[in-house]
C-alpha cells in the first residue's frame, strides 16, 4: 500500500564486478550494461535502519551497499529521469555512485542534528507564539479585556482564516526566494505581533492581532515540509513529521510551566499576568527567528561546507532514488499560473484534502476549551495550567506510537483512522455528563479526548508521496494545510455560548462527525487502492517495448504517470 515507481530491472548487471567502493562510486558505464553492484531493495533489507525498529532478532550488515535500485539503473529511464541542469544539486548527481549502510546512516544522523533539530525549534517557536492564549485565558484574559467566550471564538476564527489565507501566497514566496530567507523573516514577523500583544487594550486590538498572528504565521508549515523533503526519503519523512510535531507538544508542556511561574507577575507595574506571558515569548521567538537566518541551508549542496563532497553525493543520490521528481524544479524557481492551477485541479489529491477538511473537527473544540473548561470545573490558574500538562504527555506519545504503526503497517490510512476511533467512545462518554458529574470523571475523560493520536503528520507525508512532482508537492502542501485550517474556523464555532457549560449540542455534532469520518478514510482507501489496479492493468498489459517507449516519451508529469502508484 505504499508509493511506488516502477522500474525495469538493469539492463545488465556485472555479478562479478569489484564490489570496492571509492569516493564518487564506480566507473562503470551504464550504457554498456556494466552496473556496479546495488543494494537490496530497503523493504527486503532485514536489519536496515528503517525498518528494524519494527522487526526482532535482525541485525544491519553496515558495511553491506545500501544504494538502492531505482530508474537510473537502466540507460533508456536514466535518460528520462537525469536531474536537468538548473536542478542545484546536479553537479552531485551520479548514476553510478555507491555507499554502505554504515555511511548513510552516518549522513542521516549528520542530517536530523544539522537540519532537523533546528526545524523542531523553528515550529517550538510558531506553537509557543499560536498557543500560549490558552495559557492567558487561564488568568482571566477575557474578563480582563472585556470580551465573552464568542468573542474569543470569533478571535481564533480570524486567526485561522488569515493563517488560511496566506497559506498558498506563502508557499509561493518561499518558491521563489528560498524557504531559508522567507521561514526566517515569517519568524520575525510574527514574533513582532505576538510581543505586541502586551499592550492589547479591547476587543478591536484582539482580533487585529489574532487576524495579524494568522497571517504571519500562514505557510510556515508548509513550507518547512516542502524544505525538509530535499533532505529525506518517502520513507524518512513521516517519522521525522512526527518529530516535528512533537516539539509542538514540548512547546505545551514549557508553555505550561512558563505560564505557571509568568503569570504570577499580575500586579507587577500593574499589568495583567497574562501581557508578560506574550512579551518574554516574543522575544525568545524573535530570537529564534534571527537565528534562523545562520542556521537554515538552503539545500543539501548548500550547507556552508557542514557535509563532505562524498556525504553531498550520498544525500542527492539517495534521495533522487527514492524520488527522482525532486529533482524537476531548483529550489529558487517559482511556479507559473498554469503550474498552480495544474496542481491545484489535480482530483487524486482531492480525497486527502477531504479528511484534512474534518480529521481534527471532533477533538478540536475540547482542546482548543481545556483551559476554560477546567477553570468552569473550578480549578484556580495554577492548577488548569499543571492540570492541561497530562493531555500533551498523552497526545505526545500517542503522536509517536501513530506514526511508528504508520511505518510497520505501509498505510496511512490504517493509521490516521485511528483518531476517529480514539475519539467516538470518549465522545460519547463526554455527552452523557450532567451537571452532578465529579469533576474529577470529567477532567479525565477530556483529558484523553485531548490526548488523541494527533494523525496530522502522517497525512502531511501521505500528500507529499501522492504528489510526486515538486510543484504538485509545492501547492497541495499549501492546500491541505488550507483544508486543515478551514476545518478549525468550522470547528471553532461548534462550541457555542448559548451551550454553555456542558455543550451537549456541540458534543452531539462532534459524534456525528467523528462517524462520518470513518467512512470519509474508508473511501480513500478504496479511491487509492482502484487507482493502483486501474494502472496495473495497463501497465501489465504492455510489452517491454512499450514501457520503454512510454518511459522514454511520455509527457504525463508526476502522479498521472502511469508507472507512478499511489499510497493509501
Amino acid at each position: 500500500m505504499s508509493t511506488t515507481l516502477l522500474s525495469k530491472q538493469p539492463l545488465a548487471q556485472d555479478a562479478g564486478s569489484d564490489s570496492s567502493l571509492n569516493e564518487k562510486g564506480s566507473k562503470a558505464d551504464v550504457s554498456a550494461g556494466a552496473i556496479p553492484p546495488l543494494g537490496a531493495p530497503v523493504d527486503a533489507v532485514a536489519g536496515n535502519p528503517f525498518t528494524s525498529m519494527f522487526k526482532k532478532n535482525t541485525k544491519l550488515d553496515l558495511d553491506a551497499i545500501a544504494t538502492q535500485p531505482s530508474v537510473f539503473d537502466d540507460p533508456i529511464s536514466l535518460e528520462a529521469y537525469r536531474p536537468p541542469p538548473q536542478y542545484e544539486n546536479t553537479h552531485r548527481f551520479d548514476p553510478l555512485a555507491r555507499w554502505t549502510w554504515r555511511e548513510e546512516t552516518s549522513v542521516v544522523k549528520k542530517i536530523d542534528l544539522r537540519i532537523m533539530i533546528w526545524a523542531c525549534v523553528m515550529f517550538f517557536s510558531l506553537d509557543l507564539d499560536r498557543s500560549n492564549i490558552s495559557q492567558a485565558n487561564s488568568d482571566n484574559f477575557l474578563p480582563d479585556l472585556g470580551l465573552t467566550t464568542n468573542d474569543f471564538n470569533l478571535g481564533n476564527t480570524l486567526f485561522r482564516a488569515s493563517f488560511l489565507c496566506a497559506e498558498l501566497p506563502s508557499q509561493l514566496i518561499s518558491k521563489r526566494i528560498g524557504p531559508d530567507i522567507w521561514i526566517p523573516c515569517q519568524m520575525v514577523l510574527w514574533s513582532t505581533v505576538s510581543l505586541a500583544q502586551f499592550w492589547l487594550n479591547g476587543r478591536a486590538s484582539f482580533l487585529a492581532c489574532r487576524f495579524l498572528l494568522g497571517f504571519m504565521q500562514g505557510g510556515f508549515i508548509p513550507d518547512v515540509v516542502l524544505y525538509l523533503s530535499y533532505f529525506y526519503t518517502k520513507r524518512e519523512l513521516p517519522i521525522r513529521m512526527a518529530y516535528f510535531w512533537l516539539s509542538n507538544y514540548v512547546a505545551d508542556i514549557v508553555s505550561a510551566f512558563l505560564g505557571t511561574g509568568i503569570l504570577r507577575m499580575r500586579g507587577v507595574g500593574g499589568r495583567e499576568g497574562w501581557r508578560y506571558l506574550f512579551l518574554l515569548e516574543g522575544i525568545a521567538t524573535l530570537l529564534v527567528g534571527i537565528a534562523s537566518f545562520y542556521l537554515m541551508p538552503p539545500g543539501p549542496t548548500q550547507t556552508r561546507k557542514w557535509f563532505t563532497e562524498r556525504e553531498e553525493i550520498i544525500m542527492v543520490n539517495r534521495v533522487l532514488r527514492d524520488d527522482p521528481s525532486k529533482s524537476d524544479m531548483h529550489n529558487r524557481e517559482g511556479l507559473s499560473v498554469k503550474m498552480i492551477w495544474d496542481a491545484m485541479r489535480d482530483w487524486r489529491l482531492w480525497p486527502i484534502y477531504a479528511v484534512g477538511l474534518v480529521h481534527m473537527m471532533p477533538v478540536g473544540p475540547p482542546q482548543t476549551y481545556l483551559t476554560l473548561s477546567l477553570r468552569n470545573l473550578g480549578f484556580n490558574t495554577t492548577e488548569t495550567n499543571l492540570l492541561s500538562i497530562p493531555s500533551v504527555i498523552i497526545g505526545a506519545t500517542m503522536l509517536l506510537l501513530t506514526a511508528y504503526f504508520s511505518e510497520k503497517v505501509n498505510s496511512p490510512v490504517a493509521a490516521t483512522v485511528i483518531l476517529q476511533l480514539w475519539a467516538l467512545p470518549l465522545l460519547v462518554a463526554l455527552y452523557t455528563f450532567e451537571r452532578s458529574t465529579s469533576q474529577w470523571v470529567y477532567y479525565a475523560v477530556v483529558t484523553l479526548i485531548t490526548g488523541f493520536p494527533y494523525v496530522h503528520p502522517i497525512q502531511v507525508a501521505w500528500a507529499s508521496r501522492n504528489s510526486y512532482s515538486v510543484r504538485t508537492r509545492t501547492v497541495s502542501a499549501s492546500l491541505y494545510n488550507m483544508f486543515v485550517q478551514a476545518g478549525a474556523i468550522i470547528y471553532a464555532n461548534i462550541y457555542r455560548k448559548d451551550d454553555a457549560p456542558l455543550y451537549k449540542r456541540g458534543n452531539k455534532t462532534l459524534i456525528a462527525i467523528a462517524s462520518m469520518n470513518i467512512c470519509l478514510y474508508v473511501f480513500a482507501f478504496f479511491f487509492y487502492k482502484y487507482l493502483n489496479h486501474r494502472r496495473d492493468k495497463t501497465w501489465n498489459s504492455w510489452t517491454q517495448k512499450e514501457r520503454e517507449e512510454y518511459v522514454e516519451n511520455t509527457k504525463d508529469v508526476g502522479n498521472k504517470r502511469m508507472d507512478f502508484r499511489f499510497t493509501y
